[in-house]
């Protein structure tokens, strides 16, 4: 499934839904081996033909072997044009399993060390992000972990790729440590007992952020998702948890238990509560 390639380039001009929150992407991995997960079916990343090139969504993993060495390279350019936030990572996970052996978004940790951006938002799944606290301090760091629910499972979709206990424990890791945290709950499924989990949230997360697929998949009325098996399975467990009052409710909830630090959708990833 991995193949390593060098790439032509790392960090990209931010565009679409991330004009907003950063400056610029950067994605040390092309295509992700979290795709065939729960996570993996409402990924808009699926819909990019010229990415996917055919390929069912989560089954290829490209590694940019060079990812590092084309940071520092293009670094110094970018900050010329101005101020530098990057979000790491907006068509991958940068914490896949096969990271552990190849050590490529390591390697960018690494070399943002020695040239640090201004802003660096991690965004994944995976527990493994808090086994690279050491690095993360080093830099201006905000780490998003994507919680959608207190499920671990619905029916007739896959299971997560990490376990929502293993995500609270790497947030409460990482917050211990002193990094900022925040809880994605993007795309929002439903929720079992909302009152009891946004307050287990609290104690790993500084924040939280709700998205719905509505708005939220980059079309208007969430036409690339409701192809998907993703709108019937959440209708399943809680009707009328496919349209966006159900996100309206949980906002109300998260913001009893989380008072200035809720964000909705682009303004959320932005952090616009921090103002």
């Amino acid at each position: 499934m991995l193949t390593l390639v060098e790439a032509r380039s790392i960090l990209t001009r931010s565009s679409g839904y991330l004009k907003s929150v950063c400056s610029h992407s950067l994605n040390p991995y092309r295509g992700c081996s979290l795709g065939r997960s729960l996570c993996g079916v409402a990924c808009y990343v699926q819909h990019n033909r010229f990415l996917t090139q055919g390929r069912p969504w989560g089954s290829f993993l490209e590694g940019k072997s060079n990812a590092g060495s084309l940071y520092l390279a293009e670094i110094g350019r970018e900050r010329r044009r101005g101020p530098v936030s990057i979000f790491m990572s907006s068509a991958t996970d940068p914490f896949p399993p096969q990271e552990r052996t190849t050590g490529i978004t390591r390697s960018v940790l690494e070399a943002m060390v020695h040239q640090p951006p201004d802003l660096l938002i991690v965004q994944t799944h995976s527990d493994l992000v808090s086994e690279y606290t050491q690095l993360l301090l080093q830099l201006p760091t905000r780490v998003h972990i994507s919680i959608e629910s207190d499920r671990d499972r619905l029916p007739g979709l896959p299971a997560p790729a990490c376990s929502v206990a293993k995500r609270m424990e790497a947030g409460r890791t990482l917050r211990r440590a002193g990094l900022m945290t925040v809880a994605c709950l993007s795309p929002l499924i439903p929720i079992r007992e909302p009152e009891p989990f946004f307050e287990r949230l609290k104690e790993s997360f500084d924040a939280v952020i709700l998205d719905h697929f509505v708005g939220g998949d980059g079309t208007s009325n969430g036409t690339r998702t409701r192809v998907t098996a993703f709108p019937a399975a959440i209708e399943s467990v809680q009707p009328g948890a496919s349209r966006l009052e159900y996100l309206h409710q949980m906002v109300g909830v998260a913001r009893r238990h989380f008072p200035g630090r809720v964000g909705v959708g682009p303004e959320g990833f932005a952090a616009r509560w921090l103002k």
